[in-house]
């Protein structure tokens, strides 16, 4: 495919997503918080109308009273509007992105040969296998645990050694960026499937039992509603982990440090800690937790050490190297452009322009200097994985020559 039409493809899909995303998780945490403020009511015809709760709000010049019933109410008066388009698209369009981005370029962005030196199909594979083997395991882990005594806290214990897991995996087999890219989809694949293959089915029969089909036993319909509620209640604290997975990969100071995937299981914890304490917060005041401020504060405090831990010590100074030239040479565009020509005109040169950049010519490489200096030399994070084995003497070199001005007079 054409590198321009490539970037549209990627843009385009990369917007519905986002849209989706936010359709997706909007109605998810409105509805956490709707059934944690429904309050059983006390009125003689509500409550033999089988409502379990009800509450009132007031929004854009409106009333609403959302009513639930904990098993089905006996007549649908109205058209029954199903939540679950939302999910589906948020994944379709999630995969093709995944799939444009990173499974169409595996050799540049999957694989980094340093660290699995396996070909694009076998990269692909393998990470498809992570989204499959993740939703098996954690599927199975629900039947198994989920409704026993203590068993959310159990299913908990179990995924989030099962994530590590996979983090740690993820990332010593596939180049950082794709490593915490596909930590997050595998996540968000199994939020997808619980709509699928649990929730939606499972309302489905339920309907189905008010309406034409036959009548399903009063513990049978609870059952149903239980499981929709607990993989609801999963996929709300499975948000935040997944919305930092996918953001992170933007930033090169994340997923380059050595310790990458400690940083993305602390940071996923923090969020699923935190959206705990939203959680029990929204949370009628009758049945809310003592005291939720915890959950919040050990999130922040998970957050606040990973920042100390990461953050660079400045008293340590770096050597010169031998070969970096010293600050009072002049480093021009001659010197540059022999760098550029080994290790960026392959990706950024007259064959292929990624991201539409050229940097084969004196006014392409001003025109994007300060790019160059970000991404070679503050980040490190280009050459993607470092295909075209550029040294730190040549950062180096790119690094003096933006410092002493950027000239591109060849």
């Amino acid at each position: 495919m054409d590198p321009y039409y490539l970037e549209w493809a990627n843009l385009l899909l990369r917007w519905l997503h986002l849209i989706t995303v936010i359709a997706w998780v909007g109605s998810s945490f409105y509805f956490v918080f709707l059934d944690s403020n429904l309050v059983k009511p006390t009125s003689p015809d509500l409550l033999e109308k089988g409502v379990d709760g009800a509450m009132w709000a007031v929004h854009g010049g409106g009333f609403y009273n959302p009513q639930k019933y904990m098993v089905a109410p006996q007549k649908i008066h109205s058209k029954l509007h199903w939540f679950y388009w939302e999910s589906y698209f948020t994944w379709m369009s999630g995969f093709a992105l995944f799939s444009v981005l990173y499974l169409y370029n595996a050799k540049t962005f999957l694989i980094d040969q340093s660290l699995m030196a396996w070909t694009p199909n076998e990269a692909i594979a393998v990470a498809l296998a992570f989204l499959v083997v993740f939703w098996l395991v954690y599927d199975r882990v629900c039947q198994w645990l989920g409704f026993r005594e203590n068993g959310e806290l159990w299913v908990g214990g179990v995924m989030f050694l099962v994530i590590t897991a996979a983090s740690y995996l993820a990332c010593h087999w596939f180049a950082g960026r794709a490593a915490f890219l596909l930590v997050g989809a595998m996540i968000a694949t199994s939020m997808s499937a619980n709509v699928f293959f649990w929730i939606i089915p499972g309302q489905r029969k339920v309907v189905q039992a008010m309406t034409t089909g036959p009548k399903l036993p009063a513990q049978e319909l609870i059952m149903h509603g239980k499981r929709g509620k607990q993989r609801s209640v999963h996929n709300t604290y499975f948000t935040l982990p997944v919305i930092f997975a996918m953001m992170s990969n933007h930033y090169g100071f994340l997923y380059s440090h050595p310790q990458h995937w400690i940083i993305l299981v602390v940071m996923m914890l923090a969020g699923a800690l935190i959206r705990q304490f939203f959680v029990q917060r929204h949370a009628y005041h009758q049945d809310r937790a003592a005291n939720p401020w915890p959950y919040a504060l050990v999130g922040c405090v998970l957050i606040l050490g990973v920042i100390v831990a990461m953050a660079p010590n400045a008293s340590q100074s770096v050597p010169v190297r031998a070969s970096t030239p010293a600050n009072n040479q002049a480093v021009g565009y001659k010197e540059l452009s022999v760098v550029l020509e080994a290790r960026c005109y392959p990706c950024h040169g007259s064959a292929m322009q990624m991201k539409n950049i050229r940097l084969d010519s004196p006014q392409g490489v001003a025109q994007n200097a300060l790019s160059i200096y970000q991404q070679a030399v503050v980040l490190a994070q280009m050459p993607m994985n470092n295909a075209t084995g550029i040294t730190p003497e040549e950062r180096d070199l790119i690094r003096h020559w933006y410092e002493q001005g950027a000239k591109t007079s060849p």
